[in-house]
């Protein structure tokens, strides 16, 4: 958990807002937008998953739980609850978590999905609360990003070397891909 809050919270700059655990799990929140979070899990013993390269089919042990996506309102989650169940996808019940409550579905991919709205006046954005029986103290350094524990950038990449490579989809706007 330690190296997860480095990055999303360190490097990329996202808020550790919920932190719940107990021996043997820890299950962390952190902040992508005003309704938007990633979760994550820590197992003791679990390996961790060979290299995959973006797109490539997952073989063995897999590498993601779930995504979070943020709704205005109560009524916004149960309209979504309704609309997922009217289209064929499995939804649990309304789970309440104390400061947010949660449908969970899969995307036609598979790709497990969480949908929650805040708890009204228990917005863990505003008032992050780790409850972690057993925190590390990188957990402890609290919520805030920290911009002193990654390297600094000592060469920015000059303008003149600064070259956009097309990929996927690219065609859709520049044009047939040339055949070399």
């Amino acid at each position: 958990m330690d190296r997860t809050i480095r990055f999303w919270r360190d490097l990329l700059g996202m808020r550790l807002v919920a932190g719940l655990g107990r021996r043997g799990y820890r299950h962390y929140f952190f902040q992508l937008s005003d309704t938007d979070l990633v979760a994550f899990f820590e197992w003791p013993g679990i390996k961790p998953v060979p290299h995959k390269d973006h797109g490539e089919p997952v073989r063995g042990a897999v590498i993601f739980d779930h995504v979070s996506f943020g709704v205005d309102t109560e009524a916004d989650l149960w309209e979504l609850k309704d609309k997922l169940e009217a289209a064929g996808f499995d939804v649990s019940e309304v789970i309440d978590h104390g400061f947010i409550h949660s449908i969970y579905s899969f995307d036609p991919n598979g790709i497990p999905i969480e949908f929650s709205v805040n708890v009204r006046g228990r917005d863990v954005r505003k008032n992050p609360s780790i409850v972690d029986v057993t925190p590390s103290g990188v957990t402890l350094e609290g919520p805030e990003p920290r911009s002193d524990v990654w390297p600094c950038v000592k060469t920015p990449t000059p303008d003149a070397m600064k070259k956009v490579y097309p990929g996927a989809g690219s065609e859709l706007f520049h044009g047939k891909k040339k055949s070399e």
